[in-house]
């Protein structure tokens, strides 16, 4: 994707604490600043926008902010899969965790994230692993303006590079959200979620787009198969080991099926997803060249269909029916499995690797559920598994070494399986991460938020 230079109600003082810690910091460091931002631009600013260079900025600027609206639509996708696919009476908690999510991640990552994920390790040649992270530079001076506002910076500006990161870094707690959906405390998700998208996902995200030590290896990873969604995909694994399966799924006769309450939102949710994806994976270009972007569009959607055929074919023959959440999921693993080597692999390798990461998922749904973990929207086998495997194809289709490709993906997804599980182990152990058996058996709306999602007149 990336290359650049540079609580639950009863307890609310502790995640105001948290609250405070990312976003006063940024306040009080940069309220100074307020008026610099209306300042004049400098003649070199000027004399950038007034020259050739200009329209092709332009063009490019304004590709990569539309991209970055179309990444946020993914989250009303998220919002819509999860509570499709889970039961009625836990809805309203699913979208207020979805809402939650999007705000904190990118006020976490404006207060903290950004400046971690790409400390200026430009050199290429180090072996970084870490660095604090700082707030979002609040405006610009002299001739600073035309160092980040023209294309000394990049094909875009600041603003522009922030805003698209921004919209990417919720996605990781998203994905965990659908695996621990119906039985989490709200309070002590909301505090998961906050250190996740702001200290956590940085760390990770900085070994490669960063120019970490990731990076100095060749490892590749175009839009974050890895560092996005096997990232979030094994920590929510982490998470739902901590937290256990919901109440009378597995039984001493087997396992009792948890029904979706609503396909039709949970396939609007996928469609809005795929959609998505075309910022998601067409954006990382980081510019509008018309080769490339028409390209990754390709092998984004092509790679989606084929997931999307390889699990219904696959369901159908191991289910005996054809199986309408396992296709949705199949077109989710396909555009997951892409997404590292959308911009190296050609369109006809791209759709074998769409195929695979649809047959791959529905083994891995099954997998889980037989090993007694449970994963309501099949998070972990949608990101995680198949996060894994389009890295790997990339080592395989796409020219990047598959030594590196393997270790570069292990190494994340065991960074993000052990931060999440330790950090769930310490709210568990504090806070308590679990609602009681009443209140999962009432549901979640009712129990956290006093309010059902859907009432009918009599």
């Amino acid at each position: 994707m990336k290359n650049t230079r540079y609580l639950n109600t009863w307890k609310p003082g502790i995640f105001l604490a948290v609250s405070a810690l990312l976003l006063g910091g940024s306040f009080a460091l940069h309220a100074q600043d307020a008026a610099a931002a209306a300042e004049p631009a400098k003649d070199a600013y000027k004399e950038f926008m007034a020259g050739p260079d200009a329209a092709m900025f332009t063009v490019n600027n304004l590709w990569i902010l539309i991209s970055a609206a179309l990444v946020f639509i993914m989250h009303l996708g998220f919002s819509a899969v999860e509570s499709g696919l889970c039961q009625q009476k836990n809805t309203v908690n699913i979208l207020f965790k979805n809402v939650f999510i999007v705000c904190v991640g990118a006020l976490g990552y404006m207060a903290y994230g950004f400046n971690a994920m790409y400390p200026g390790w430009e050199n290429g040649v180090s072996m970084d692993f870490f660095a604090f992270g700082s707030p979002l530079t609040n405006s610009f001076e002299g001739d600073a303006i035309a160092k980040n506002m023209t294309s000394a910076y990049n094909n875009y500006t600041y603003w522009t590079d922030f805003i698209f990161q921004a919209m990417f870094a919720a996605t990781a707690a998203t994905i965990v959200s659908g695996a621990v959906a119906e039985r989490v405390k709200l309070g002590s998700f909301m505090i998961y979620a906050t250190l996740l998208v702001t200290f956590l996902y940085p760390i990770t995200g900085s070994w490669k787009w960063g120019y970490g030590w990731l990076n100095t290896k060749g490892f590749a990873d175009f839009a974050g198969s890895t560092l996005v969604h096997a990232f979030g995909g094994f920590a929510a694994l982490g998470a739902i080991l901590v937290l256990g399966p919901r109440k009378g799924k597995y039984t001493k006769d087997g396992i009792k099926p948890v029904l979706p309450h609503n396909l039709p939102l949970a396939t609007i949710g996928v469609f809005m997803l795929f959609l998505g994806w075309f910022g998601f994976n067409g954006g990382s270009v980081l510019s509008a060249d018309p080769q490339l972007v028409s390209r990754v569009f390709v092998t984004t959607a092509m790679a989606g269909f084929a997931g999307g055929m390889g699990a219904t074919f696959t369901s159908w023959f191991v289910l005996k029916k054809p199986d309408l959440s396992m296709a949705l999921n199949g077109i989710l693993a396909g555009l997951v499995g892409i997404t590292a080597g959308a911009d190296a692999i050609a369109p006809w390798p791209a759709v074998l690797v769409g195929a695979i990461a649809g047959i791959i998922v529905v083994f891995a749904v099954l997998f889980f559920d037989k090993i007694k973990v449970d994963d309501p929207v099949g998070a972990v086998s949608v990101h995680g598994i198949c996060g894994i495997w389009g890295t790997l194809a990339v080592g395989i289709f796409g020219g990047a070494s598959f030594t590196w490709q393997l270790i570069g993906t292990l190494s994340v997804s065991a960074f993000a399986f052990v931060a999440s599980y330790a950090l769930f182990m310490i709210l568990k152990l504090t806070l308590g991460i679990r609602v009681s058996a009443e209140e999962e058996h009432e549901g979640l709306d009712i129990a956290e938020h006093g309010a059902p999602a859907y009432t009918m007149e009599s």
